[in-house]
């Protein structure tokens, strides 16, 4: 169960101009979930809630929520929704960079594949670029992703590449004309 648990949630940080970037090798790590107090029963068509500082890590993910209320159907994670203030997601990707991903509600629903952050969602990936709106859906199986949201604006933001291969020339400070 906890190995699709993170499966399920795996891509949600990880997609930044719809393209996933979550560290494969993740998926199969053992998951650890910490919380304040669960409540959970471990029969079908139950749900499992852990609320109270939850921690949930698998590999280089690592989740952070106020609250995580996960479906379970034939023995299996069928969605799960994580809430705080913002709920938090973090992830290395194969590169060796880092995803990280906040909204005040993340929820990943398996029958359609797809991940919505809703309430300030942001998914950024420093040296990339990211995007920020009310509403972010993420598809998993094709690997769009929309933003948007009543009375929203969506923010996408692309970082330069440097297409050379080398490092950034560092910046001039303007002349004074007093050389």
């Amino acid at each position: 169960m906890h190995r699709t648990a993170a499966s399920l949630l795996l891509v949600a940080a990880t997609a930044v101009a719809g393209q996933a970037f979550a560290k494969s090798s993740d998926r199969n790590q053992t998951l650890t979930a910490e919380s304040n107090s669960s409540d959970c029963r471990m029969v079908d068509n139950a749900p499992c809630i852990l609320s109270g500082n939850v921690v949930i890590r698998q590999g280089t993910l690592d989740i952070r929520a106020a609250r995580a209320d996960m479906a379970i159907r034939d023995s299996d994670i069928r969605s799960v929704k994580l809430t705080g203030a913002p709920a938090r997601m973090s992830q290395e990707n194969d590169n060796g960079g880092r995803v990280n991903a906040s909204a005040a509600q993340i929820d990943y629903d398996r029958a359609t594949d797809t991940i919505v952050l809703t309430g300030g969602a942001s998914i950024q990936q420093p040296g990339q670029g990211s995007i920020a709106s009310e509403r972010i859906v993420y598809n998993m199986g094709t690997g769009q992703i929309q933003g948007g949201g009543e009375n929203g604006r969506v923010r996408l933001q692309f970082e330069p590449r440097n297409r050379n291969g080398g490092t950034p020339a560092p910046a001039t400070p303007p002349s004074d004309g007093q050389n």
